[in-house]
């Protein structure tokens, strides 16, 4: 079994930035997919940025520009940068895995609110 926990997020106003972490109980090398999704109020949930075991990392529209992922072996974490912030990110954030056995598995989210 996996376990995921996302930190980080919290209040900010338009046009701050938030640094999201999410620690896995295990090593972030051995995963396939390290990915950050977002579910904004009423909307379904989003891609936002993954990142492949060799590093290539993909993004989605809405981060494009703005939104950085990195990890660290070290701690087994890996991190979503969020800059120029407004209100329409308000939501909830997820970070995913995916195993080599295409297992997902999803941590419990963190409330981003961006007041205007």
């Amino acid at each position: 079994q996996v376990t995921l926990v996302e930190s980080g997020g919290g209040l900010v106003e338009t046009g701050g930035s938030l640094r999201l972490s999410c620690r896995v109980s295990r090593m972030v090398l051995g995963f396939k997919i390290l990915a950050w999704h977002r579910q904004l109020p009423g909307q379904e949930r989003e891609m936002l940025v993954r990142m492949t075991n060799e590093g290539y990392t993909f993004s989605g529209d809405s981060a494009k520009g703005r939104f950085t992922m990195s990890r660290d072996f070290a701690k087994n974490t890996f991190d979503l940068q969020m800059n120029d912030l407004t209100p329409e990110d308000t939501g909830v954030y997820y970070c995913r895995v995916l195993d080599h056995n295409n297992q997902v598995y999803w941590g419990q989210g963190t409330q981003v609110t961006v007041s205007s």
